[in-house]
């Protein structure tokens, strides 16, 4: 197979009736290391939303408890992209997504707010370090699969296409970014996670690194110190080099899915997707908001 033999694949498919093959073409063989980065970035900055950050902050999922809260939420998305929306697995996994999320007072806003981050940060961080940039097979497909998902989720008014999924984001960042002590807790919380994957010596280096990639309305949130123009020169210019050497080399021959990363620790003997995630008691310390309905 040659370099954009895929690609030309993709394009010979139907971005709207086959999106879920195309997604996962796209994910799993052609830039699955940049989806991992991207999605966690989208899930991050989430966080800078208040009563997001407020809320994880008070569950202290990503808090007390980083690692198992990362592991579940990627195994739980990946299980859906893996194996389908009408198989066993992805009905169990978005059952699960949907039990804990029922469990809090999230509005829809809010949730409509995140999944835009799932459509929307993975086109621009591929487009800046990708080893290519998506096309808009995959641009539409994708979009599509979210939309899918969302309806799933119960979300409400979904955008319709990348374009206003993109006017979403934006628009609801402009409104809302801001900061939030909690919210900061759990951003430094997200930060040690990541560090933590590494030699201790590195969690400095790691650190500054990741502020690097920030852009500047999620460091005003956090309240972060901007890491100088050298830094940040040198870390973004890093990660380009690195999707260029991506493209010297030959096309992937087997998909590599999210439960495949190193980065997933808490599972050394397996896990059972029904067992994953949380099972908040409103009221109780496993979760301490109420819905407004309950």
């Amino acid at each position: 197979m040659k370099r954009f033999e895929r690609l030309e694949q993709i394009r010979r498919m139907d971005p709207y009736e086959d999106a879920l093959e195309i997604y996962r073409l796209t994910s799993a063989y052609e830039f699955p290391w940049d989806f991992t980065r991207a999605l966690e970035l989208a899930l991050y900055r989430t966080y800078a939303v208040p009563g997001i950050g407020r809320l994880l902050a008070q569950t202290a999922e990503l808090t007390d408890r980083a690692q198992k809260r990362y592991d579940d939420t990627v195994l739980l998305l990946d299980a859906v992209v893996e194996h389908g929306f009408d198989s066993e697995q992805g009905r169990t996994a978005v059952r699960r997504m949907n039990e804990m999320h029922r469990s809090y007072d999230i509005g829809n806003d809010d949730m409509r707010y995140v999944l835009c981050t799932f459509v929307v940060m993975p086109k621009r961080w591929i487009d800046a370090y990708g080893w290519r940039r998506l096309s808009r097979h995959e641009i539409v497909a994708c979009t599509e699969y979210y939309r899918a998902l969302g309806r799933r989720m119960g979300i409400k008014d979904i955008p319709g296409t990348y374009e206003e999924f993109e006017t979403c984001l934006d628009a609801y960042e402009e409104v809302h970014f801001a900061w939030d002590e909690d919210a900061r807790r759990v951003s430094d919380a997200t930060l040690a996670l990541m560090a933590s994957w590494y030699p201790k010596p590195l969690a400095p280096v790691l650190r500054s690194a990741t502020l690097a990639l920030l852009d500047e309305p999620l460091l005003k949130a956090f309240r972060y110190t901007p890491p100088g123009p050298v830094t940040r020169t040198l870390v973004r210019g890093a990660v380009r080099a690195r999707g260029r050497a991506v493209r010297l080399l030959p096309p992937r021959r087997a998909p590599h899915h999210a439960r495949q990363n190193w980065e997933i620790k808490g599972y050394p003997n397996g896990y059972r997707l029904a067992e994953l995630g949380t099972r908040p008691v409103p009221g109780a310390g496993g979760c301490p908001v109420r819905r407004a309905d309950g």
